[in-house]
């Protein structure tokens, strides 16, 4: 599905890569849309073609990140919650982005916070039961009335695009009690009113995971989404959907939306739906896949705790392993792969970040092999704020642009030492190929390896720089590769096509 929302902008097929534009500690204040916008030149120079924004819908405050979500209509319009505009900019900010990134070849998804609401305009007194924060199939309490901020009737906006207003029958739980000042998990009491019993089944059920959990087996819930839905692609231009949170989201509302918003109507049938089921079971994840019942990505949170797990472990790992119980290997269709993200970047909720060594090798494995559709994160190209800021990955860039350039054909590898391994990419009619070596060992790796025998005599070197010196292609078609140690390498011939797009190595 990505590649028919990617080759319906470009015209036709080619390398597609998304990149997820923000990082948790990303300038607030209005900003951040009008540096996507003037950042589309540099990124579709370097082979980005699409990306995913912060939520673009109004938060509880001025300086919402948008996860915490009050009104799904409301895209930086109206003045609600302190301030006309989101914490990334305003309505006009966000389209006038979207247009331009898509006429330099950059497509854009949605982030869809579809689990909670926030900041609610009033209070409202309904009957609840307190359960238990580890099994919230148990309660711990018993029913009783409490005063839950639940009611949403958007002042600011009115009935502009939708009149519905929210209240406590449109939840099923909340994690405060106004009326005793208490904070805990509360269940709110209503006729066939349960947990979802297809989410994750952590602590008993995962259904609640903050603020005021929606129902989405009410009919006036998911209507309301499924209009929102077709609404937000036509209003802005986009192509489609990241899902904050699915694994604590009905499964079988999930499934409805996809199929609702890519129904004809609106010319967006093929939009791409990827979906944040992060878990480090892969059997989780496909067990996932497959109950949509409708074609649909997640991003592969395996294999980025297999990247977290390598450089970690340095020269330990055994590189031949990197793919092991991962969604790239078992259904890599359905594979967005990525090396880091907002979640688990340094002080947050999933903390998991890759070091700062292993990234260019995790981008490699990524960005230069067949499977998978991979994700840039924002905070690797431009380095990461907050208390403990990370500087971005090295020539990062570059390695994008290896894939715009020579990633194409057919893959050959050469896997056969724990702490080297290498592969080929043949290229094509369009594309000269390339050999990448990865290295996690302590002294430089080496690898020989077969580019074909109508490569004969041509000399070849390191497009990223890294490793000094020039191969010479034998008679056979053979040459030896190699890469610095902790490393990579990214070898192509010296007058191959798109070459000169690169610094001077």
């Amino acid at each position: 599905m990505a590649h028919h929302a990617n080759e319906d902008n470009k015209g036709g097929p080619g390398n597609f890569t998304m990149m997820q534009y923000f990082e948790w500690y990303a300038e607030g204040g209005g900003v951040h849309f009008k540096k996507y916008e003037k950042e589309a030149d540099r990124l579709a120079s370097m082979g980005i073609t699409a990306c995913w924004l912060p939520p673009p819908t109004k938060g509880s405050s001025p300086e919402g990140t948008g996860y915490d979500i009050y009104d799904i209509w409301d895209l930086g319009e109206f003045d609600q919650k302190g301030s006309k505009g989101t914490k990334w900019g305003t309505k006009e900010d966000l389209l006038s982005a979207i247009k331009t990134a898509k006429e330099k070849g950059i497509i854009t998804y949605i982030d869809a916070v579809m689990n909670h609401k926030a900041g609610a305009d009033e209070k409202e007194e309904f009957k609840a039961t307190m359960v238990d924060e580890n099994d919230r199939t148990k309660t711990v309490g018993e029913l009783h009335d409490i005063e839950g901020w639940t009611k949403f009737t958007f002042p600011g906006r009115g009935e502009k695009y939708s009149p519905m207003k929210w209240n406590f029958n449109h939840f099923t739980g909340v994690d405060y009690d106004a009326k005793t000042e208490t904070t805990a998990i509360f269940k709110i009491q209503g006729d066939g009113k349960d947990w979802a019993d297809d989410v994750d089944d952590e602590n008993g059920s995962y259904d609640y995971l903050m603020f005021a959990d929606i129902d989405h087996a009410h009919p006036d819930v998911e209507a309301e989404f499924n209009k929102w839905g077709k609404w937000i692609l036509q209003e802005t231009g986009a192509y489609g959907f990241r899902f904050d949170a699915v694994k604590h989201i009905s499964q079988s509302f999930i499934a409805q939306f996809v199929k609702h918003v890519r129904e004809t109507e609106g010319g967006k049938a093929k939009a791409f739906c990827v979906g944040e089921f992060w878990h480090d079971s892969v059997d989780a994840l496909v067990d996932y896949l497959e109950g949509l019942g409708t074609q649909f990505s997640c991003f592969d949170s395996c294999l980025q705790d297999n990247f977290y797990q390598a450089g970690e472990a340095r020269e330990g790992y055994d590189l031949r392993q990197i793919f092991d119980n991962t969604l790239l290997q078992r259904r890599p269709i359905d594979a967005v792969t990525l090396v880091d993200n907002h979640d688990t970047q340094v002080g947050q909720s999933l903390q998991r970040w890759v070091s700062s060594g292993f990234k260019p090798l995790a981008y490699a494995l990524i960005l230069l092999r067949v499977d998978g559709y991979p994700c840039v994160f924002y905070g690797d190209l431009y380095g990461t704020a907050g208390e403990n800021p990370q500087k971005p990955v090295s020539q990062l860039e570059d390695i994008v642009r290896s894939r715009k350039h020579f990633a194409y054909g057919e893959l050959r590898d050469y896997w056969d030492h724990p702490n080297c391994v290498a592969w080929v990419r043949l290229g094509d009619e369009e594309h000269d190929g390339c050999v990448t070596v990865i290295c996690n060992g302590n002294d430089d790796g080496s690898k020989k390896c077969e580019v074909g025998k109508d490569h004969a005599g041509e000399k070849w070197t390191d497009v990223m720089g890294w490793h000094q010196g020039e191969v010479t292609i034998d008679e056979e078609g053979w040459g030896e590769f190699f890469s610095p140690p902790q490393s990579i390498s990214i070898w192509t011939k010296t007058d191959a096509r798109g070459r000169e797009e690169f610094k001077k190595e």
